[in-house]
């Protein structure tokens, strides 16, 4: 299976990079390990000037693609290549560039988008460099500003907060629906909030359990108490798992910010 991934990798590369405003092409490295994951795909990042192909002209330069879409926005293409579930996006480079540069004057989207275009962008395997732009900007983001860490942190542990009182008001409802849309939102910018505090970006969604349990400076009893809010083992009632929320955002607030 690994060879099919890496000669699929090549052909899209070549496919792509063929297209004249294509600066840059990376690929997720959870694309290169295959293991049977049920949530496999193969995740591509192409970076580009000006414009791209549309849509019918990228389906046909891709050969025989299986159930393809195009985003809304046309800035993602889903579709199968020899059974193999592959992901397009397509990120403008002038888009990309405003945010790197100034993230302090962007802080209006980064506060709703994260930071996980960054950590893609920092932690992809570059398979095409067309000027080195990709190498540049790198070097951009390990100089990510203290002010824009900062108040990255204070928005998503704001948002937090919010997350938190609506939890309370879905526990002691009993409103399963709103409840399970509080915690998630609770839990995810958490989360957030710490990788903020720790000067990381976010990893995917799938990513962030794993990588919170290596972050350098945690506060005492989160993951413990993580731990205790995603169990199913036994059902929590609604003032304790409110109550557990509360010690969660508490210990987040705890941190220090270097």
């Amino acid at each position: 299976m690994k060879s099919k991934v890496d000669a699929l990798i090549e052909l899209l590369q070549a496919t792509i990079s063929d297209w004249s405003n294509v600066e840059c092409i990376t690929v997720d490295p959870r694309s290169e390990i295959f293991a049977y994951d049920p949530y496999f795909a193969l995740v591509i990042d192409v970076y580009y000037r000006g414009k791209i192909p549309s849509a019918r002209t990228r389906k046909n330069a891709f050969g025989d693609p299986g159930d393809f879409e195009t985003a809304a926005s046309q800035g993602k293409d889903r579709f199968f290549l020899e059974e193999v579930p592959i992901r397009v996006e397509y990120k403008g480079i002038k888009g990309v560039d405003a945010l790197v540069t100034n993230p302090l004057r962007h802080l209006v989207v980064l506060k709703n988008t994260g930071t996980y275009l960054f950590y893609r962008l920092s932690r992809n395997r570059i398979v095409f460099d067309k000027t080195g732009w990709i190498g540049k900007t790198r070097k951009k983001l390990d100089e990510f500003p203290k002010q824009a860490w900062d108040a990255l942190y204070d928005s998503f542990t704001s948002k937090m907060e919010h997350y938190l009182s609506d939890l309370g008001g879905a526990c002691f409802s009993e409103d399963q629906y709103f409840l399970f849309v509080s915690q998630t939102g609770f839990m995810s910018y958490a989360a957030a909030s710490l990788f903020m505090a720790n000067r990381r970006f976010e990893p995917s969604h799938r990513e962030i359990e794993a990588q919170l349990k290596d972050l350098p400076s945690m506060p005492e009893g989160f993951i413990a108490l993580w731990k205790l809010l995603l169990q199913n083992e036994r059902e929590l009632t609604g003032t304790k798992r409110f109550e557990l929320s509360r010690a969660m955002a508490k210990s987040v607030l705890s941190i220090r910010l270097p």
